[in-house]
């Protein structure tokens, strides 16, 4: 998951969005310094540095997502990165594995006190819910704070917690993940100068409550007694294939299949296909017929499949403004009509995908997917995940980064502190 979040987020170091929110954190000064990922000679306040790292994490829709839904490790390692940079004494690598861990622990424990979290959102997205408080744990535990204070900071981070879906699709959506690492840290650095909030917000429907219609707390075993198991030892995540919403995958597959039918029989002509029809779960979000952003076609399921079928792939360069316009896409584009299966739940862990092409002369290609390769049912195989990180990081640093982080992260549990990690994320390719 770390090595994953450090990829995507070093990629999205060159987006627009990612820009925008460097020029604007870079207005910002302090005493205090931390790195901005894959920028050799740009630093900011640790707060702003988790801010603008945790944009670029979650800018091409590539970080890694799980059941119930969120992106967990966006909201939680850019925080504990820019906290472990400036602390008096450096972390050692098993230090930050252990607060990358209760990062993630504390984000799923909220989400499954709810039944409504299981399904695709319908009001907050949830990093911007629950992210907050895995960064606020996280970097609660990495500065030592004690049992109470660490109630303080996640009642603080609290009060910074929720954004409305309305906002997905759009530039400000990878702000989610800024602002929820960002204000996580900040809230167990405030409470550490000793500032205070209602240590029983867990507990609350006016607390965190707020959040989920049918939240219902629970308390956890206590560690001492051996009855405590880590979430992410009970389920794996997914880790995303191609940069777009995570219910692209199952119709990016699904589609590719239907075009392999097809092609045993004739060759795939874009021209000979009189309509398309996806069968998908219900959503509003992810529903956008003729997107004319990377950010809407990243939340589309009619683009990703038209994509998928177009060009018998999708890559990163899928979503670039050249590719988003091309005439023969808009013209798959017009064929398609969706469906909405009263079986097909809204649901990562049960949703299914099905593509329908019918061509010219009457003839039906269809093909489903119910798990797609990289789903934590049929999790991405390391070599994958590494050849992802690869081809993620080589368009920001020099091989010697790319290889050096590869080699810290394989070997956290022994690193004396993270500066080697630090170092490596600093090795801009300048060329």
């Amino acid at each position: 998951m770390m090595l994953d979040t450090l990829g995507v987020g070093l990629i999205g170091s060159r987006t627009a969005v990612f820009n925008k929110a460097l020029t604007y954190s870079q207005s910002f000064n302090s005493k205090e310094k931390s790195s901005i990922w894959g920028k050799s000679e740009i630093s900011l306040p640790p707060n702003y540095a988790a801010f603008v790292n945790g944009i670029a994490v979650h800018s091409m829709d590539f970080d890694d997502t799980w059941h119930p839904a969120t992106h967990p490790s966006g909201a939680v390692l850019p925080a504990l990165l820019a906290l472990a940079e400036v602390m008096p004494r450096k972390p050692s690598g098993l230090e930050l594995l252990l607060a990358f861990n209760v990062g993630i622990e504390v984000q799923g424990r909220l989400l499954r006190f709810s039944r409504e979290a299981h399904n695709i959102p319908e009001r907050f997205h949830p990093p911007s819910v629950v992210g907050v408080m895995g960064s606020a744990a996280a970097s609660a535990k990495l500065l030592g704070l004690s049992a109470l204070q660490c109630s303080h900071a996640l009642a603080v981070a609290a009060s910074s917690a929720g954004a409305p879906l309305a906002n997905t699709a759009t530039q400000t959506k990878p702000l989610h993940i800024g602002n929820a690492t960002r204000r996580g840290l900040e809230a167990a650095q405030l409470v550490q100068l000793g500032l205070k909030g209602n240590p029983a917000i867990l507990d609350m429907d006016s607390g965190f409550g707020i959040y989920y219609k049918d939240y219902n707390p629970s308390a956890m075993p206590d560690c001492a007694d051996g009855g405590f198991d880590w979430t992410l030892d009970k389920q794996d995540v997914a880790f995303k294939r191609i940069p777009a919403h995570l219910g692209m995958h199952w119709v990016a597959d699904a589609a590719l299949a239907a075009r392999a039918k097809m092609e045993t029989r004739q060759s795939f002509e874009p021209s000979e296909i009189s309509s398309i029809t996806l069968r998908v779960p219900s959503s509003k979000y992810i529903n956008c017929a003729l997107p004319t952003s990377q950010h809407q076609a990243r939340h589309s399921f009619q683009f990703n499949a038209c994509s998928a079928l177009l060009d018998n792939e999708i890559t990163v360069d899928s979503f670039s403004k050249m590719q988003i316009n091309r005439k023969a896409l808009k013209e798959l584009l017009s064929k398609v009509k969706i469906e909405t299966p009263a079986d097909n739940k809204p649901s990562f862990e049960n949703m299914y995908s099905e593509v329908q092409l019918e061509t010219n002369d009457g003839h039906r290609y269809a093909a489903a997917c119910d798990t797609f390769y990289g789903h934590w049912r049929r999790p991405l195989s390391q070599e994958d995940l590494i050849q992802k990180f690869k081809s993620n990081a080589a368009t920001v640093l020099t091989s010697e980064g790319v290889h050096g982080i590869i080699d810290v992260i394989e070997n956290i549990e022994d690193e004396k502190d993270c500066a080697s990690l630090i170092s490596y994320l600093k090795m801009a390719n300048l060329t």
